[in-house]
């Protein structure tokens, strides 16, 4: 399969995925507004939503792939049948343990419910409900990741769809169900996200019977040691791998300190992993198997070429998404969320949050092509070294700015924490030899940059003649920009006919 297509299956898969998203968080809004029950439930999904997105974002890829890749095709079956059950029997025990936790798991989650037991007793409760989630999507990322080694990307690009579609069902189901109380209606969203987590995971345990070579089988690995590798890198992995994640869930716990701050950030953050998710999942899905393979065939100067080439992609589609956000944060708050129990000072709060954050997203995303790298060269001590960097950026940026700005303040320490995490990536990647941006990195982003900031003024300006506050003009203004920063990026020479033949080319 060529790069193209093999992009085009994961890209559409992912930015479906994340479409559905969208449309879910649309109805949590207008079921459930941005009170006292939306942040306990946004509180309690907060966690199962981590893991989800760091595993559906292939979370896992970079202690698996590389691994996987080194051993023979039935070694690594019997490591990855391995690896699955010993997956299985930790989660399920991890699980118990919140079952039984929760009420302290809340406190954790949202410290600034503490005087308010009933609140915390409502997080409590949907973290029962919805925790269990958690234990199909990381099966279901493992098996994922078995898939794409071997260039199925089919079941992986769909599977994750599962989770959003069953929670829009369930969404529309309460929605018919008039005057059912707002905390009745969370309980049983929590509880049709775990359902949710369940065919997920039967979609790719069905992907992965299929077909011959077998590409898990249940029995003794004849390799142990490969096994036990795999199993230590994995949270140190997710760590690093989920680290704007991680900056974010920091985050959440000091905004439940102001009232509806966990919504306000829940719901920015959600715009912001629209373009974020597809260049994370593209990452580790295409480019890190790529980048291990010539790592693994001592090609050092090709990597290195592999790397930069990604980072012109990367900030092709993140500066203009950031500067998209960052111009119609009010608008795109007020036409997706403004509506039912999600009132105008609600959507608001919500848009000063999004600019916030949308200063952050370059700087993510450079991150997490840079950690690609890391990875597939298994240097995970590095990565997760700038991982912590970024948190303590984001900790430390928050705090100081929450006074003077409340939520938004949080917003901005989030984005300084992903521009630390981008800094901190450098010298681990220095010390292998690896950080060598090129003239065309330097051509390609002042290219893309001035592309970027002609649409963001054509966007300035139809702002003055368009209605922003209906979906038809929102529509209108980004299928404009788009075509502005098309045109502009062909006419800057930030997107060439070589770039179309390359991409083309067999992978």
């Amino acid at each position: 399969m060529s790069l193209l297509r093999s992009s085009l299956l994961v890209g559409l898969g992912s930015m479906a995925s994340r479409v559905l998203g969208f449309a879910r968080d649309v109805l949590f809004a207008q079921a459930l507004g941005a009170g006292p029950v939306a942040d306990a439930f946004l509180a309690a999904f907060r966690l199962p939503s981590l893991v989800r997105r760091i595993l559906g974002e292939g979370g896992l890829n970079p202690a698996l792939v590389p691994a996987l890749s080194r051993l023979e095709p039935n070694e690594a079956a019997a490591a990855a049948g391995g690896l699955l059950r010993a997956f299985g029997l930790a989660l399920l025990a991890l699980t118990g343990l919140v079952e039984i936790g929760a009420g302290l798991i809340a406190l954790l989650l949202a410290p600034g419910l503490h005087d308010d037991g009933e609140a915390l007793g409502l997080v409590a409760l949907y973290t029962r409900l919805a925790f269990p989630i958690v234990l199909c999507v990381t099966l279901a990322s493992i098996g994922a990741a078995i898939l794409n080694l071997r260039g199925r990307f089919a079941a992986t690009a769909l599977a994750p769809l599962a989770v959003n579609g069953g929670l829009i069902l369930a969404l529309a189901v309460l929605e018919a169900r008039s005057g059912l109380p707002l905390a009745q209606k969370a309980a049983w969203l929590a509880a049709a996200s775990s359902l949710a987590g369940l065919v997920q995971l039967a979609i790719v345990a069905a992907a992965l019977m299929r077909g011959r070579p077998r590409l898990v089988r249940f029995r003794a690995s004849g390799r142990p040691e490969a096994l036990k590798s795999l199993l230590l890198a994995g949270l140190p992995v997710l760590a690093a791998s989920g680290a704007v994640q991680v900056f974010l869930l920091a985050a959440a716990q000091i905004a439940s300190f102001w009232p509806s701050g966990v919504s306000w950030l829940y719901y920015a953050e959600r715009v912001m992993q629209l373009p974020l998710g597809l260049v994370a999942a593209l990452g580790s899905s295409l480019l890190l198997p790529e980048l291990a393979r010539r790592y693994g065939a001592d090609a050092t100067d090709d990597l290195v070429a592999a790397q930069n080439r990604a980072l012109d992609v990367a900030l092709l589609l993140a500066l203009p998404a950031a500067a998209a956000l960052l111009v119609l944060a009010r608008p795109v708050s007020t036409v997706l969320f403004e509506r039912g129990a999600f009132d105008a000072a609600d959507a608001e709060g919500t848009a000063r949050v999004l600019m916030a954050l949308s200063l952050g997203l370059p700087f993510a995303t450079v991150a997490k092509v840079l950690s690609q790298t890391l990875f597939a060269c298994g240097s995970l001590r590095a990565a997760l070294a700038a991982a912590f960097a970024g948190l303590g950026a984001t900790v430390a940026g928050a705090l100081l700015l929450v006074w003077p700005l409340g939520p938004v303040g949080i917003a901005l320490g989030v984005s300084l924490g992903c521009l630390a995490h981008a800094a901190a990536l450098v010298p681990g990647l220095a010390r292998f030899g690896l950080w060598r941006p090129d003239r065309r990195n330097a051509a390609r982003l002042a290219r893309t940059a001035a592309s970027a900031l002609a649409m963001s003024l054509g966007l300035v300006a139809a702002q003055r003649v368009l209605p922003q506050d209906q979906p038809l003009g929102l529509a209108a203004l980004c299928l404009g920009g788009l075509a502005l920063y098309a045109l502009a990026a062909w006419a800057t020479g930030a997107v060439t006919r070589a770039d179309w033949a390359a991409l083309t080319k067999k992978a």
